[in-house]
């Protein structure tokens, strides 16, 4: 079998990408159920005819009442589950004592448990399966998590039809419908082995408001586009392939872009960029994509993330199973371009800019060094420390670029940046820092609807001195004879400088941007962390704007 060329700058190939993207599952709103007799408005509701092709039934349970009455101490330790709509009616059809079913597997409607329930054999005219779905206190956490959770029950299904949103308010629809499209993602693959099964290919909910699936749908669009730029490995990821990707983006979603090769970025002095780009054989790219709604005057959001495709720490070199997982550290440059491909498709009234700060943090004969002193873009000169801390080089040069010529009223950044970030904080919630309270406090009411949590952490001005050089205007690292800490804030601290007094916030996600295995919404490898944060944050902001 012949092999693709490899990609490089020197044969000028950008090949294309031999993994192959799953798709998301048709999403079909059916008329809502009676709340009294279980039974559809129109159609077949609960109820499908084997033409139909339903192959499994879905229904909701949620846990008893605090303080209801117990028969007996079993009962008190496993109390039974309460069916929501459409779930009595069902168990009926299919001949089952769900209380005696439930109790016996400890199923209690806690959000996420799965009870499969089996049609009797001699019932050929049910779908071969009855799923009830623990939906917990109802809350948008919790749906989400009940919607992942029936996603990955249901791998490899044609068609699910269920009633678990009927009655529930459009915020909360969505958020069922988001968690089983994210809990459902798989990652780009390659190979001739026989891929796991994918999500289902259709889901059907009855009384299913039809604007809260289309926007669950987008913002699941987009959280899967960051997962797969992220999730795919750096020898094919190179910068000027995220850049292609960008450019393929931008033209489907009528977007503007632009794309600063090499020679540009020495043109125009992008200093970090390309000393942090310079040992790789695949050059650096400065990416900026624009979102104009229609419209009068809009508010202008800045969105800079953090684009270093694989990072080997350079010179700095990392330890081997550290770079592991260094191909997803361009998670926040995935995570800006897909938000603003999803603001153009919500048609939100704010005016997003996109800068993806791409490289490639590679060992060569022209890899920058500790010690060495770059000018970034606003003319600032900065010691080098540690090329490992290439990260905060890259956004240097696109704060102080998006700051000075591109007029945002809101500058915010998302990178991988500090272990510290994820040693202070685990791997739930990402460190938030910046200059102006209001949009800090935007941001955490954005995590808290969204479900990507961040945590504000402060921007210690004392702290400033430690990144003090004696040859140039900064260094960018604390001294390692300091022994200081603080990494987070220190990062943070450096960052500002570039900002030019812009409302700023920085978004450090090195913690909740991978996990190690499925949870929740979230699967293993690149979570797309950041976009429903910012995706919540801008339709706030748009709504103000009106």
């Amino acid at each position: 079998m012949q092999l693709p060329p490899k990609s490089s700058a020197r044969t000028g190939s950008t090949p294309a990408s031999p993994f192959i993207t799953a798709s998301l599952p048709g999403v079909t709103a059916l008329a809502a159920l009676n709340p009294r007799t279980g039974t559809a408005e129109s159609g077949s509701g609960l109820q499908p005819v084997p033409e139909e092709g339903v192959d499994i039934l879905a229904v909701a349970m949620t846990p008893a009442p605090a303080g209801s009455g117990r028969e007996d101490a079993d009962e008190a330790a496993n109390p039974v589950p309460q069916p929501r709509r459409g779930a009595v009616e069902a168990a009926v059809r299919y001949g089952v004592d769900v209380a005696a079913r439930a109790r016996s597997a400890k199923v209690t409607g806690r959000a996420g448990e799965i009870l499969v329930i089996e049609p009797p054999r001699d019932a050929a005219d049910l779908p071969g399966k009855l799923i009830y779905v623990g939906a917990g206190d109802e809350s948008p956490a919790a749906l989400r998590r009940a919607g992942a959770a029936l996603a990955r029950a249901t791998m490899g299904a044609r068609r699910i039809r269920g009633s678990v949103v009927d009655g529930l308010d459009p915020d909360r629809q969505e958020a069922f419908l988001e968690g089983f499209l994210l809990g459902g993602y798989r990652p780009p693959r390659a190979g001739i082995t026989d891929a796991p099964a994918p999500i289902a290919a259709s889901l059907e909910l009855t009384g299913l408001d039809e604007a809260a699936a289309a926007r669950a749908a987008v913002t699941a669009r987009a959280v899967w586009t960051a997962r797969d730029l992220t999730n795919t490995p750096a020898g094919t990821a190179t910068p000027d392939w995220i850049a292609e990707q960008a450019r393929s983006i931008a033209g489907n979603s009528g977007l503007t872009v632009r794309v600063r090769a090499e020679d540009e970025l020495r043109a125009e002095g992008f200093g970090g960029l390309l000393a942090v780009g310079s040992g790789s054989e695949h050059p650096p790219r400065l990416v900026e994509v624009v979102y104009q709604p229609d419209g009068g005057e809009a508010p202008h959001v800045v969105l800079v993330g953090k684009g270093i495709t694989f990072d080997s720490g350079g010179i700095s070199l990392k330890p081997r199973d550290a770079m592991m997982t260094m191909k997803t550290d361009m998670a926040g440059a995935a995570a800006v371009l897909a938000v603003t491909e999803a603001a153009a498709a919500l048609k939100l009234p704010v005016k997003v800019t996109a800068v993806l700060a791409l490289a490639e943090n590679a060992i060569g004969a022209a890899s920058y060094r500790p010690a060495d002193v770059v000018t970034t873009y606003n003319g600032t000169t900065v010691e080098v420390g540690n090329t490992d801390a290439e990260g905060r080089m890259v956004l240097a040069d696109a704060l102080a670029y998006a700051a000075a010529e591109l007029a945002p009223d809101v500058l915010v950044d998302v990178a991988t940046l500090t272990g510290a970030a994820a040693l202070g904080l685990g791997m739930h919630h990402a460190a938030l820092f910046g200059n102006t309270p209001e949009l800090l406090a935007r941001l955490e009411a954005a995590g808290q609807n969204s479900g990507d949590a961040v945590w504000q952490l402060p921007l210690v001005a004392d702290y400033g001195y430690v990144l003090d050089s004696d040859i140039a205007d900064v260094s960018h690292i604390a001294p390692v004879q300091a022994k200081f800490g603080a990494g987070a804030i220190v990062a943070a601290l450096f960052l500002e400088r570039f900002t030019g007094g812009v409302p700023w916030a920085h978004i450090d996600i090195a913690g909740p941007s991978r996990a190690t295995k499925d949870s929740r919404e979230l699967t293993k490898g690149a979570t797309g962390f950041g976009v429903r944060l910012l995706l919540s944050y801008l339709a706030g902001l748009g709504r103000t704007a009106r």
